[in-house]
């Protein structure tokens, strides 16, 4: 009978290109009892590249514990996912090496499959490759002692490429190809009716909001070309997403930190019952980004952590197109520092519910807003 193993590798990459590392294990799929470990620090790359060298060490380590063996691959990646199972092409010229070294690997084994799980069930993988870039050294655990540790093979030119990269402002080789991301606020609540503060209450779409999805999921279906779905985990905007999801039959994952802000004791009241209660406080709001509502979070302390998320996102998914399903000042806020607009350039945007906004991030620096508030999608509803 054919021994099945699993491997789970990741990669990571601190300033992308930057120091960067990989890490990788083998299980054996019936009991899931630890096989081998491997970690690497690999000096300077980019996030893309260390996320490779985790899957070559992986499948390299797969093969020296059992050559015939049937393995199933688990990746974060959604780009190295569908790149290695041959439905997306390789753009990159610095990954087609990689990519050709990880089916190299793969060859020495009976057969490879590749499945995208969420970041949360690959967090062995991330550790070893964090404590990686932590120590700048080699890791091994369990199995055997070479099991794909040297990587020396690879070409000198993706990694001379990578270091002449250091110093750039980005997330890539400024080869023209742009990630684009593809920003689309949820659909209608009963809350966004009546013009009430939204924020982590999860409020569920009206039915009109579910018609808004399903054009925004039929208009993006049209247009083609997304790579990956991206949402809050807030029910309004992943019901949203899980419409586009069905049309153009990609997973979701949900990152937290597109979720919308906390306005605290401001939840669920109209403008209006705010300035009643709190005159001063929401005076003093509407002045500085910095100033929180009562209990809540502050517009500055959104763009951090939506700012932090968006840096992930073109990282992980360089080149790639990423529909992020949001909310109102998390997209915003992607606007407003696209445009390098003043903070205060929060309060001078209007959304409507289930519009999309585009934008350009270019891997040498500047970000290029595409559009703004479009809803040409929604006017076959009005």
């Amino acid at each position: 009978m054919t021994r099945r193993l699993v491997v789970e590798a990741d990669g990571g990459s601190r300033g992308n290109p930057g120091p960067a590392g990989f890490g990788a294990l083998v299980r054996d799929a019936a009991d899931g009892e630890l096989l081998a470990e491997v970690a690497e620090a690999i000096g300077v790359a980019t996030n893309n590249a260390a996320e490779y060298r985790g899957l070559i060490a992986g499948l390299r380590a797969a093969a020296e514990i059992d050559p015939g063996a049937a393995v199933e691959v688990r990746l974060d990646s959604k780009l190295i996912v569908e790149q290695m199972s041959g439905r997306w092409k390789i753009k990159h010229p610095d990954l087609r090496p990689l990519a050709e070294q990880a089916h190299a690997a793969a060859a020495d084994l009976a057969g490879v499959t590749y499945t995208w799980v969420p970041r949360a069930e690959n967090a062995h993988a991330d550790r070893l490759a964090n404590e990686a870039m932590d120590g700048a050294s080699v890791h091994w655990g369990t199995g055997p002692a070479d099991a794909g540790g040297d990587l020396s093979g690879e070409p000198a030119a993706a990694e001379s490429a990578a270091a002449s990269r250091v110093g750039r402002t980005g997330w890539a080789a400024p080869d023209g190809t742009p990630t684009r991301l593809l920003l689309l606020r949820h659909g209608q609540t009963p809350l966004s009716v009546e013009r009430r503060f939204a924020g982590l209450g999860d409020v569920e779409l009206t039915e009109a909001g579910h018609e808004q999805a399903r054009a925004a999921a039929r208009r993006l279906a049209g247009r083609g070309g997304i790579d990956v779905i991206l949402s809050s985990p807030l029910r309004r905007a992943r019901d949203t997403a899980d419409h586009v999801a069905r049309e153009l039959s990609l997973p979701v994952e949900e990152w937290p930190a597109f979720a919308e802000t906390d306005f605290g004791a401001w939840e669920g009241l109209t403008f209006a019952e705010v300035g009643e209660r709190w005159p001063e406080e929401i005076a003093r709001w509407l002045a500085d980004p910095s100033v929180p509502p009562q209990g809540g979070e502050s517009f500055a302390s959104v763009a951090a952590r939506v700012g932090a998320a968006r840096d992930k996102v073109l990282a992980e998914f360089t080149g790639s197109t990423v529909l992020v399903v949001s909310h109102v000042t998390p997209i915003k806020v992607c606007l407003q520092q696209a445009l390098l607009a003043p903070p205060e350039a929060l309060y001078r945007m209007h959304l409507d519910v289930a519009c999309l906004s585009e934008i350009d991030c270019y891997g040498d620096g500047p970000m290029v807003v595409r559009s703004l508030n479009d809803t040409a999608h929604l006017s076959a509803l009005c």
